[in-house]
Order: structure tokens, then C-alpha cells, then sequence
């Protein structure tokens, strides 16, 4: 039978859905939505569906092993927005529960066995801004950009990041070329690229509900978030596996379109700069890899350098010996993976796949954002 989120717990359905009831619980605006278990709801599901109208649903994954403290299974279950009737929200549950064996899932499971799946059927925020927020114990780190929230965590954009500590806020804009709407991928307008996706009193408001979602929860979260007509959603909380690394100190307003060179002048050697995104240090074989075609000629201990890393590159991660995109934020998908396997990683690099050379002996340091080939 069909269980309203509101009371989802961890043991029963998951992670995900588990969270999402805590806060619902806990007085926090999540989106109303129903978990379906294991077997057959279809004529309840299609109940639910005609008492809410016939609405746009986001149909998500909550596994038994997704969204715990010691694994986050980051991006490696599908998930499917914007879905309506019956029929398609069916497809969309049952392709939820296969996606268990998804490469990618296989590669982060590591031999494990594959985990029960409950499955989030939700109503969907048709979001003008979203992103994800990280709490910690000094300070909320932010990431915003323009539309729905897959921009950022599937890592295809370069998101806006504000730190918000004692109700100061610290942000730097990115240069935000797309957004994902519900009809697709569309391109920003140029005025608008560099321009806010939040003002510093809703940064605060969003932090002040992350702080509330981590009292709830009994611990630092990682949470993603939405807003439509000016008003704020939580979509998602789940524990914090691996902080990222501190920001580097940087400008409160737009950098320039100005590849990021700290210098030239080293011997041979370029040095680059990015983001900071997962702490170490590496040394190896560049490999450019700007899609799957590119997956076989990796090797252990390469240095990935790619346009940026959806999910489904998950697998990359687990031989590469670094990590280094164009496209990105520290608390994508990827940068998280990045993380959970201790493998140093350097995001917002323009033009990093023609600027390194294929195969060229290149060092990331994921812990400051520089970068030496």
C-alpha cells in the first residue's frame, strides 16, 4: 500500500524517503508525496494521482543503503521529473527499481548486494532557482542556480556559491550559461548569466531551514532545495559523508571570462586554478574524457579531465587518480563521490580538455585548486 511521506521512516523505505518524512514532521516545506513499496499499487497510485489533480510528479529512488551517514550513493539511482498520468509514472517507478543495476550503482556498491528500493512519488516544483546547501558547524555553504536542481548536481553547470555564517553572507557568482527546465535545457540570457540567483536575505532564510532540517535530523546535512513563485522546498536531506574542502577567499562579485592562469612561467610547467573540491594531492596521466566513448582508454591512476562528471561516470572514479572539470560545483554528485573516495578533485577550470594535453604528467591539488602540467 501506499505510504504518505509524512510518515516514512529510515528503516522502512530508505534514506531518502525517511529524511523527507523527518522534516515533514518536523514542520519543514517539502512538496506532498506518497513512497511506494515493493509490489503491485497500481490502483492506488492512480487513486492518489486523480485526488491531486492529475498533477506533474518527480519520481525518485530510496534505497535501503541510499542516504545514509556512511555512504550517500550520490546520483547513482535514477530519478525522473516532470512525469503525469498513470501510465508514465508507472514506467518511471518500475525504471527507479532497475536502475539498481545500473553500471553506475554496480561501481559504487563495490560487490555489495543490490538494496531494496522504495520509490518516491512527489509533487513537482517547477523551481526558478535551485541548488544544494551543505550545514556545518560554523557556516552554511550554498550552491544556486537558475531552474531545476539536476544543473548542479549532475555537475553541467557552474553554480553561484554563497556562505552564510551568522547571518553574513559571503557569495561568489558564476557564469551560469544554462538552466534545466521541465521542457529542457535552455540557454540563459547573457544579462542574466552573471547575475544573482539569490538575494542575501534568502540565502539566510535558506540556512535558517538548513539548520533546522540538521536539529531535526541529528546531524549535518546535505540538502537539496528549490524555489518557485518565492517560495522555498526542501526536495532532499541526507547526512554529510565528507565535508569539502574551506573556499579559498574570493570576490564578492562576477570573476571575469578570463581562464583561471596563476602562471606560466615555471620551467615548462602551466599552472592552472580551479575550485577546490576534494582534498589531496595526485600525480598521473591526464585523460581527456568529454563522454562515454572516451570511458575505455582510462586507466588506474589517470588524471580525469572532462567537461564535468554526471553519474554515470561514477565508475571513473573509483580508478581515477584525480579529477579535474570545466563545468561545476563542490557539492555536485560527483564532487561528493569524489570525496567518498579520497581522490583529489579541482572543478571550474575553463576549457581544461583543450588547454591539457592528453596523456601530458599533470599534479592536482584538491585542497587548494591548482593545478601544474
Amino acid at each position: 500500500m501506499l505510504v504518505p511521506i509524512a510518515e516514512a521512516t529510515v528503516d522502512a523505505y530508505g534514506g531518502k524517503a525517511g529524511g523527507l518524512g523527518a522534516l515533514i514532521r518536523a514542520g519543514l516545506p517539502v512538496p506532498d508525496g506518497v513512497v511506494v513499496p515493493d509490489g503491485a499499487v497500481a490502483d492506488e497510485l492512480g487513486q492518489w494521482l486523480h485526488r491531486m489533480g492529475n498533477p506533474l510528479v518527480a519520481v525518485r529512488s530510496s534505497a535501503a543503503n541510499e542516504d545514509t551517514a556512511l555512504s550517500s550513493a550520490a546520483g547513482q539511482h535514477d530519478s525522473f521529473l516532470g512525469v503525469r498520468g498513470l501510465a508514465a509514472v508507472l514506467d518511471a517507478v518500475r525504471a527507479c527499481r532497475a536502475s539498481v543495476w545500473s553500471p553506475r550503482a554496480v561501481a559504487y556498491r563495490d560487490g555489495a548486494e543490490a538494496p531494496p528500493m522504495a520509490v518516491i512519488v512527489q509533487l513537482q516544483v517547477d523551481a526558478d532557482v535551485s541548488g544544494v546547501m551543505f550545514t556545518g558547524d560554523d557556516a552554511t555553504t550554498i550552491e544556486a542556480c537558475w531552474g531545476l536542481g539536476p544543473s548542479i548536481v549532475e555537475g553541467r553547470v557552474t553554480p553561484d556559491r554563497y556562505e552564510v555564517a551568522d547571518g553574513r553572507v559571503t557569495r561568489t557568482i558564476a557564469d551560469k550559461r544554462t538552466a534545466l527546465t521541465l521542457t529542457g535545457t535552455q540557454q540563459v540570457p547573457t544579462a542574466r548569466r552573471r547575475s544573482p540567483t539569490l538575494s542575501d536575505a534568502t540565502a539566510v532564510r535558506l540556512a535558517t531551514l538548513a539548520h533546522q532540517a540538521a536539529a531535526a535530523l541529528g546531524a549535518p546535512q546535505d540538502l537539496e532545495w528549490a524555489i518557485a513563485a518565492n517560495t522555498p522546498w526542501l526536495l532532499q536531506s541526507r547526512p554529510i559523508t565528507a565535508q569539502p574542502p574551506l573556499p579559498a577567499p574570493s570576490p564578492t562579485t562576477p570573476a571575469s571570462d578570463t581562464p583561471a592562469t596563476l602562471g606560466t612561467a615555471c620551467g615548462t610547467s602551466d599552472i592552472f586554478s580551479g575550485t577546490p573540491g576534494s582534498r589531496g594531492t595526485a600525480t598521473g596521466p591526464a585523460r581527456v574524457v568529454r563522454g562515454p566513448a572516451d570511458f575505455a582508454h582510462v586507466r588506474p591512476g589517470d588524471i580525469l579531465v572532462c567537461p564535468f562528471t554526471d553519474p554515470a561516470w561514477t565508475p571513473l572514479l573509483s580508478i581515477a587518480a584525480g579529477v579535474i572539470t570545466e563545468q561545476g560545483g563542490v557539492l555536485s554528485h560527483a564532487a561528493i563521490v569524489a570525496r567518498e573516495h579520497q581522490i583529489p578533485a579541482v572543478l571550474a577550470v575553463p576549457d581544461a580538455t583543450r588547454r591539457i594535453p592528453d596523456g601530458a604528467r599533470v599534479t592536482v591539488n584538491g585542497t587548494t585548486g591548482q593545478i601544474q602540467v
